[in-house]
């Protein structure tokens, strides 16, 4: 076993590779009989790479930020941090960032062994059209209340929680939506699995539902919380004995 330390600094995308500015980072690369590669790779907004395909294929992990990616014959796809890209050997494709934000993800390679190289074509956009769309609508949920309610005004709070803190167990007096801006958090619902949120996330904890946690990482968390509230209600959290 062998531990290496990831490199303080980046190399900038070979500009016969990429359209704008992209910068990649080394963390892993072939040694002994492995002939696996993984790079950190970062995309300004608006740089994508090339039409290009790899022998033997590649994955592909968002980690930070918005992007594209759009194999030839089939439209362009947003791509979001925890999205995982598999792109088929000789499969013709370009990924990279939307126009307004800048994406990082990991690329996973196997490399052949007789050393065939990564095929270049036309930049994205020349030759076939990089469909990127204009315009997009994602339904993120779609939740059936447990009980009709008289709604007539949604409180939206931001809300920061520091690392190492714990919100302990508690319930709402109404529904809450949320939605993860920067860092990350345990969720669960009492009775129910775990499972880590992430910036772009949502979550949805039910009226009067005991949560049994909300527990920031490492790295604190933030999120926008909607509360739909009816005549006369102000929304309230109660803490639970644990």
């Amino acid at each position: 076993m062998h531990v290496r330390r990831v490199p303080a600094t980046s190399t900038a995308a070979p500009a016969e590779a990429v359209t704008g500015s992209a910068w990649i980072t080394s963390l892993a690369v072939p040694e002994g009989p492995s002939r696996t590669r993984v790079d950190r790779v970062q995309f300004a907004p608006g740089a994508r790479t090339r039409w290009h395909r790899h022998p033997l294929g590649q994955v592909l992990v968002v980690t930070e930020g918005t992007g594209y990616v759009q194999r030839r014959g089939g439209p362009a796809q947003l791509i979001r941090p925890g999205d995982t890209v598999r792109v088929a050997a000789g499969e013709w494709h370009w990924h990279g960032a939307t126009d307004t934000t800048p994406m990082t993800h990991l690329a996973i390679e196997e490399l052949p062994a007789d050393g065939t190289p990564t095929e270049l074509g036309d930049p994205a956009g020349e030759g076939e059209p990089a469909a990127v769309p204009a315009f997009t609508r994602t339904l993120l949920v779609d939740q059936q209340l447990a009980a009709p309610r008289v709604i007539d005004h949604v409180e939206i709070r931001r809300i920061t929680i520091a690392p190492g803190e714990h919100l302990g167990p508690h319930v709402h007096n109404g529904p809450v939506f949320g939605s993860i801006e920067t860092g990350s958090a345990v969720y669960q619902i009492e009775g129910e699995p775990e499972t880590v949120l992430t910036p772009g996330d949502v979550f949805h904890e039910p009226e009067s539902a005991r949560i049994a946690r909300f527990d920031p990482e490492g790295d604190g968390v933030t999120f926008l919380a909607y509360f739909p509230v009816g005549p006369g209600e102000t929304p309230t959290l109660t803490m639970l004995d644990s």
